[in-house]
């Protein structure tokens, strides 16, 4: 017999591990598939999308939430299986020892699955609250760990701390209700479980007396009602980490299936653009979800020009009046309310996203650089683009002058957001990424708003090469910026009030475009 025992229990390691690997590794094969899942999804994701969530927020989603996924596989469901198939067989053994017995022990039953179903509910809002202040505090950690600069030249330590403070109090008191209610459940259980062993004790002692029980039977039991009430204690338990990672699975699941943010898809596929540019009564507003008895505070209002192949269009207005927003709704970042934008004659929306944006460059006033080399910023490690094409792209623009004075030239290491290099030269390095990948239609955001002179010649230069033989669209403020286009757009409060060519404009007396080289003309001299 002691042999046979040392046998089961040998099996029973064995059962032991492999069980908690393969429901480990179930876990995390699954949560790794999801973890791309998801990420995938939000790189489908509109702009508005990113515009009305936190960082932090989807950065909760894709780590934190699908981690706590993990455990309705390694913690959960399988577990709670093997619990219940546990108490079936353990409560079969009891009633086939005594029924009389058992049915007395399982008095106090009832009240034991009613304080489990009240604290699997109760927990269940306090995870919520949990997975809610942890998806705020890190947005919060991510705007302000971003923003620190801002934070210390305004002196701002002590409010952000202030806030971080509130922030963390209801985190930690979302915990602690979780906490209130497990320490009120644990010692519920004991009690019970206790008076289910003195009933038994109380009824057994009878039932030998009157040598209706053997005392081997009453010696036995103690033995399974731990059996059986440990499991139901466990399962409570366990049916809370279920829960927590339900409650989880939701929030990444909203992501997923809320596909009125994914954008929307055209079919047609181009492999090159002439570069014809068409608006007709465009309307476009920043406003969603608008009542059909509202007026929308359209950003753009009634737009219609025509830009032919090859030809430069600068955008000109105050700031606020859209100049910006035309560029959004040409890339598809946005889409349009009312009219029609054509490229060569296709419908905006019918030529596929990914096709569209390889022949299209944009380069923005505010410069975005990953943390590596300026080779993978360049590349953006597309494989078609090799060493040599980024040299040649440098070198046509001029920004191999800077970049060859570099520790390790193109395999400089740039610090996040391109903290370690000037203004220019992030700008510079945002050209070459542009050119590299010879675009049929350019765009240019405000490209020298920011930059010292210096810098600017050397961009006006890069400019003249980027906008050789393509058709360009230019955003400025600067008149060095557009002095060489061809068509002049100007908005103000989202509507066209001047277009036509510099000469054109130059001629009307009155207009705005005139009045603004005068200005520019008497800053000069004065």
């Amino acid at each position: 017999m002691i042999l046979i025992l040392c046998f089961f229990l040998f099996i029973e390691a064995i059962l032991s591990y492999l069980f908690t690997y393969v429901t480990g590794l179930l876990g995390q094969s699954i949560i790794k598939d999801l973890r791309i899942k998801v990420f995938s999804y939000i790189l489908q994701k509109r702009v508005t999308y990113f515009d009305q969530t936190p960082v932090g927020n989807s950065t909760t989603r894709t780590i934190s939430d699908i981690e706590t996924i993990n455990t309705v596989f390694s913690e959960g469901v399988i577990t709670i299986v093997s619990d219940i198939l546990t108490m079936i067989f353990v409560l079969g053994i009891m009633l086939y020892s005594s029924w009389s017995l058992t049915l007395v022990c399982l008095i106090t039953l009832p009240f034991l699955l009613w304080s489990s179903y009240w604290f699997k509910e109760a927990v269940k809002k306090s995870f919520e609250q949990i997975r809610s202040q942890v998806s705020i505090m890190n947005s919060f950690l991510q705007e302000r760990i971003s923003g620190m600069k801002i934070v210390q030249i305004f002196n701002a330590e002590k409010q952000e701390m202030d806030k971080f403070k509130i922030i963390n109090k209801k985190y930690t008191e979302a915990n602690v209700k979780s906490i209130f209610y497990y320490a009120v459940f644990f010692p519920i259980v004991e009690i019970l479980s206790a008076a289910s062993l003195g009933l038994m004790v109380w009824y057994g002692a009878g039932e030998i007396m009157r040598n209706e029980l053997s005392i081997g039977v009453l010696v036995a039991f103690p033995l399974y009602l731990g059996m059986l009430f440990r499991p139901v204690r466990m399962l409570a338990d366990k049916f809370n980490s279920l829960q927590m990672g339900m409650v989880a699975a939701n929030r990444v699941f909203e992501l997923i299936d809320n596909q009125k943010e994914n954008q929307k898809n055209g079919n047609l596929q181009i492999q090159s653009l002439q570069g014809k540019i068409e608006f007709k009564d465009v309307y476009f507003t920043y406003q969603l979800d608008l009542e059909d008895d509202k007026q929308p505070n359209w950003t753009l209002e009634q737009i219609s020009f025509e830009l032919s192949p090859g030809k430069s269009l600068a955008i000109i207005g105050s700031t606020g009046a859209g100049k910006s927003s035309i560029i959004n709704i040409l890339n598809r970042f946005y889409e349009i309310s009312k009219g029609e934008i054509r490229i060569d004659d296709y419908k905006l929306q019918e030529i596929e996203i990914g096709s569209l944006r390889k022949r299209m460059a944009v380069v923005l006033q505010d410069v975005f650089l990953f943390s590596g080399t300026i080779m993978e910023n360049i590349t953006l490690r597309d494989p078609f683009i090799t060493e040599e094409k980024v040299i040649a792209a440098a070198k046509a623009i001029g920004a191999d002058t800077f970049i060859l004075k570099l520790p390790g030239t193109y395999n400089y290491q740039v610090m996040e957001r391109g903290a370690t290099l000037s203004m220019g030269q992030r700008q510079m390095i945002s050209f070459v990424r542009a050119l590299v990948r010879d675009p049929d239609i350019l765009i240019l955001d405000e490209a020298t708003s920011s930059v010292d002179p210096e810098s600017e010649q050397m961009i006006q230069n890069a400019i003249i090469k980027l906008t050789e033989k393509r058709t360009s669209l230019i955003i400025a403020h600067r008149l060095s910026t557009i002095s060489q286009v061809n068509e002049i757009l100007i908005l103000e409060k989202g509507k066209i009030i001047e277009k036509g060519s510099p000469e054109i404009l130059l001629s009307q007396s009155d207009g705005y475009y005139k009045k603004m080289i005068e200005a520019y003309q008497l800053k000069e001299i004065g």
